[in-house]
């Protein structure tokens, strides 16, 4: 399949990098960089629970999305994606949701996790978001 004719979801499910924008209360767009995988036609990301996109999630789950650097930089000329993004609540879904970020990013994974426990204190619980984009 080319990139011409892949759907929205695999095209942003193949990147490293994805800018994940969120909503706040005034309409304000705050965008971050985020890892991202596919999981069949939805895409996953895994971020911790008290994080304010996870806040900003619940209260509006309309997020953009488009391919970015390691620090969230866009290239010119790409444009976001609409999606909805919903908080992963089965324990057996998030893990297994889970369990494909790890796998795709690896001991990337593994050194981001041991560093935010490092920074932290302690292991700070995380949730998965499910997103669905608009073809």
């Amino acid at each position: 399949m080319t990139h011409t004719h892949m759907t929205a979801a695999a095209a942003l499910g193949a990147q490293r990098f994805v800018s994940l924008t969120t909503f706040k209360k005034n309409g304000a767009a705050v965008a971050t960089p985020v890892w991202i995988t596919p999981d069949g036609a939805a895409l996953v990301v895994t971020t911790p629970a008290e994080s304010w996109k996870v806040r900003r999630l619940r209260r509006d789950p309309r997020v953009l999305l488009v391919p970015c650097g390691r620090t969230g930089k866009v290239r010119e000329g790409d444009r976001p994606v609409e999606g909805i993004g919903q908080i992963v609540t089965d324990p057996a879904e998030a893990d297994r949701m889970a369990a494909l970020v790890r796998r795709k990013y690896g001991l990337e994974h593994r050194v981001m996790m041991l560093v935010e426990r490092l920074v932290a204190g302690r292991r700070r619980p995380r949730v998965i978001v499910r997103i669905t984009v608009a073809e």
